[in-house]
């Protein structure tokens, strides 16, 4: 994989990691009623999701697919 790709990827993950920050704060400055209701549930599901993506991307290896694209690329 070139460099490209691998910045291209980070930043990727750098995007989730921020809009999971991004949620975790909106949740924490909630009022603590709100939180535990419909809403804070919600944000929370969605904070796991985003936290279980990041895991997934850690434990991925891109290579694979990239170098796909680059087989098909030059065929």
């Amino acid at each position: 994989m070139n460099n490209e790709r691998r910045k291209r990827i980070e930043a990727a993950r750098e995007i989730v990691q921020e809009v999971k920050d991004d949620e975790e704060a909106a949740l924490d400055n909630m009022p603590e009623s709100f939180q535990d209701g419909e809403r804070g549930q919600a944000m929370q599901e969605a904070i796991d999701a985003l936290d279980d993506a990041l895991s997934e991307m850690d434990l991925y290896d891109f290579t694979t697919i990239t170098d796909q694209f680059d087989t098909a690329s030059t065929g």
